[in-house]
């Protein structure tokens, strides 16, 4: 069996069943997005493939053939693991494990992937607490196929015990057992996150959620919009943990007709776990009390990456899970993020909110804004940005859509009256 140490990387063979209608696009962006999580995990990719199945294999997933190649495949590669973009039966992970083995490999699905992801970026005991009730609750239902030791008796027959219980049985009442604690003592922590949350509401403060699909630029647009100085990254599910902070809201004017001074207002502002496609039921109701600032928010900011290509299936993404939350009629506001990657300059819609960049003399440092700073302009990209912002406009002018920069710190004004406005 092979040991993955620290200093070196696991190496993953990703496979994808798909329909034979599923377009070819969408079953290779499906496999981009697999190998984005697998390295955010830390690992790397040594194989991609995708098999066309009209049912999946009830045994292996992906079938005899398929698993010799991939065994054949994962040997001469040194692969670590196999990871299946799908939810497997506890069976198939055993199947896949008993033939996997042999060379040193195992397998995982891809809930097993993402919980890995979670317990690699949880910071909070509570979050801890949450990755571990999910995992039991994934991993439970396998211990009905670990083979034949655990099926052997605890007891014997003519002992006080009786004839005894399956080893299955005991693991399987532990199991029910610990998921009882985890789920008392996340209880705790709920009522805690409650109070906090009541003593806001006493205090007249609004609460807005930032929502989105992951790495959508959300803990950027909090740090952005409250001065905070909170960890960003540049991978899937680098934010685990609510965050919470107060963004202040200047008074129209700063003086009443009678001449007293007019104070602002705070309203706090709560950054959650990103969303992603295909989020089992499960895990989202695993992180429903992470999920709860959300739940409770008056206003919802659903930040959108506008440089994504996929940004449109990405919000249907969202809008799917905000409707398992029970959020889908809460008042909202597209936040579109990144505007400043869709060309080689800043666009908005209007031209007066375009920043200047000035250049300071002397060597331009390389960068997105260099040749912004020279002069050289594609008006081609520029032309196909400010189109693409005219029909998010159109198509979700409901949401009030805002188109900002939170890394450039770019249109913020605009978005904080909006915010002003709604809540």
């Amino acid at each position: 069996m092979k040991m993955i140490t620290v200093k070196q990387k696991m190496r993953a063979i990703l496979v994808d069943v798909i329909d034979s209608r599923t377009p070819k696009n969408d079953a290779e962006k499906r496999l981009i997005e697999m190998e984005s999580l697998v390295n955010t995990y830390g690992g790397i990719v040594v194989m991609k493939a995708i098999q066309k199945r009209g049912i999946p294999d009830y045994d292996t997933y992906i079938g005899k053939g398929k698993l010799e190649e991939i065994v054949k495949m994962g040997e001469e590669m040194e692969a670590d693991i196999l990871i299946i973009n799908n939810i497997l039966k506890p069976k198939q992970i055993f199947n896949l494990d008993e033939t996997l083995g042999k060379v040193g490999m195992k397998s995982w699905d891809r809930v097993d992937l993402i919980l890995k992801i979670f317990d690699k970026h949880a910071k909070t005991t509570e979050a801890k607490l949450q990755i571990e009730l999910a995992a039991i609750k994934h991993m439970g239902p396998r211990i009905y196929n670990m083979g034949i030791d655990l099926s052997q008796q605890a007891g014997a027959r003519g002992t006080l015990g009786g004839q005894g219980e399956t080893n299955i049985e005991l693991m399987k009442r532990h199991l029910q057992g610990h998921e009882l604690t985890l789920l008392k003592k996340l209880e705790h922590y709920e009522l805690i996150n409650k109070g906090h949350r009541d003593r806001r509401k006493r205090q007249n403060f609004q609460s807005v959620a930032i929502v989105g699909y992951t790495n959508a630029g959300k803990s950027c647009l909090l740090n952005a919009l409250t001065g905070k100085d909170l960890y960003i990254a540049d991978e899937l599910f680098a934010t685990l943990d609510t965050r919470v902070a107060k963004i202040y809201i200047p008074p129209a004017v700063s003086t009443a007709e009678d001449g007293k001074y007019v104070s602002g207002r705070e309203i706090m502002l709560s950054d959650t776990i990103g969303f992603i496609q295909d989020l089992p039921p499960g895990l989202i109701q695993a992180f429903k009390s992470t999920l709860a600032e959300a739940i409770a928010a008056d206003l919802i900011l659903h930040v959108i990456d506008m440089s994504d290509p996929d940004l449109h299936e990405k919000i249907e993404v969202v809008e799917d899970i905000l409707k398992q939350l029970g959020l889908q009629e809460r008042k909202k506001i597209y936040v579109f993020n990144k505007v400043d990657l869709l060309a080689n300059r800043i666009v908005f819609e209007d031209p007066e909110q375009v920043p200047e960049l000035k250049r300071q003399g002397g060597l331009i440092k390389a960068g997105e804004y260099a040749s912004h700073l020279l002069g050289w302009h594609d008006n081609k990209q520029h032309e196909a940005a400010t189109k693409l912002i005219c029909l998010l406009k159109e198509k979700h002018g409901e949401f009030q859509p805002v188109f900002v920069s939170a890394h450039q710190k770019v249109n913020l004004e605009k978005l904080i009256k909006t915010i002003d406005e709604n809540v």
